[in-house]
């Protein structure tokens, strides 16, 4: 460097040691193990064969589960006399009762000081003319305050980087092993953590419903939304002329009767002015049989969680030729749109004035940086 000057921008940087350790099948250096035992998921094609879809994302991509032990685990293992093909079917007590005989028992990722990691961070790094990839894992129930608390710390230490992970803060590839096995029921639109599969909860016999009246072009329309749990659950809708509903009725309720080997009847009951309940017996007769039919796919798709915005979208996007038909899939759009929580944004569509995207608010779509609303 005397002779001929400096020619690299920089002469050492640390790339990510927990990956390129699992790739390399060596330790992991000052990067601690991020778990000893745990599942990994790789993405699928689930229509391939011998492919068992155990997890499947918000956006509908599918994934397959399988149980991994830490590289050095395993060499652990084999040293000390276990079968590991016999320790990988281990139940979890079971497991963790070895797992505290290993020297990775209280040293993983989650369990060191994290500060203290940081400053072991700031020791090395006067010597790196680059950042260290050095990741800071930190439980679920992490504190804003703690997370300050690292950031200052790197920085008053002398890290030129640093990146921490909020365990569970996104849909990924590494799953705990102690994850919680308890399923909860699922609510429309959103899929908890610990839901591997997406399940559709369970019909009530009776729904609460919103009665969402509309003009679509020059005709009145009428919607039967099904809520259950706040959300969308299904949506039946026509013409409002085949519904005799005094023009106060905006809630109620849609009762599903069901015989053994005949179809399902679908009733709604509301109560009036004066308190009393009124029954309208065979919703499903008032529509027109293709609506009925097209509504219970949609109905179907938001049972399983898709968000409102992406089902409004694919219902706008179908092809189709009969007019009617695309009548029918505009008094869809427009029902739902109701029931896009404020504040989400159109991936898709942008602001003709100034490009921005358009963001949903009272169920019209936006743009907060020019003012233009689609409503006018």
């Amino acid at each position: 460097m005397t002779r001929v000057g400096r020619r690299n921008v920089a002469m050492l940087t640390i790339a990510p040691t927990g990956t390129v350790s699992i790739c390399t099948q060596t330790t992991s250096g000052i990067e601690p193990v991020f778990m000893v035992a745990y599942k990994r998921r790789r993405k699928v094609n689930p229509n391939d064969k011998d492919v068992h879809v155990t997890f499947t994302d918000v956006n509908g991509n599918s994934f397959e589960e399988y149980n991994v032990f830490h590289h050095k685990f395993i060499t652990w293992l084999e040293v000390n006399g276990y079968n590991v093909d016999e320790v990988l079917h281990y139940d979890d007590e079971k497991l963790n009762a070895v797992i505290a005989q290993s020297p990775y028992y209280k040293a993983t990722a989650n369990d060191i000081d994290w500060v203290n990691k940081v400053k072991m961070q700031g020791s090395m790094q006067k010597w790196v003319d680059h950042s260290i990839s050095v990741t800071v894992n930190v439980p679920k129930e992490t504190t804003e305050e703690l997370v300050s608390q690292i950031y200052m710390t790197a920085w008053e230490s002398g890290c030129k980087g640093m990146t921490i992970y909020r365990d569970g803060s996104r849909d990924g590839v590494l799953v705990s092993k102690d994850e919680k096995k308890e399923k909860k029921e699922p609510q429309n639109g959103s899929r908890p953590d610990d839901i591997r599969e997406t399940a559709a909860p369970p019909r009530p016999k009776e729904l609460e419903c919103d009665v969402v009246r509309f003009q679509n072009n020059y005709e009145k329309w009428i919607a039967f939304v099904g809520i259950l749990h706040g959300k969308p659950y299904e949506i039946f809708l026509g013409k409002a002329e085949g519904f005799f509903l005094p023009p106060y009725v905006e809630k109620g309720v849609i009762i599903r009767e069901k015989t053994k080997g005949e179809a399902s009847r679908y009733d709604f009951r509301y109560t009036d002015k004066d308190g009393y309940e009124v029954m309208m017996q065979g919703l499903s007769r008032s529509f027109n049989k293709e609506y009925w039919n097209y509504a219970k796919l949609i109905s179907g798709i938001l049972r399983h969680g898709m968000p409102i915005q992406y089902v409004i979208n694919l219902v706008q996007n179908l092809n189709v030729d009969e007019d009617n038909i695309n009548t029918w899939k505009n008094g869809i759009a427009r029902a739902l749109k109701k029931y896009v929580p404020d504040g989400v944004v159109d991936e898709k569509e942008k602001c003709p004035n100034c490009g921005e995207k358009l963001v949903f608010e009272d169920g019209c779509k936006h743009c907060k940086n020019c003012g233009y609303s689609k409503c006018g």
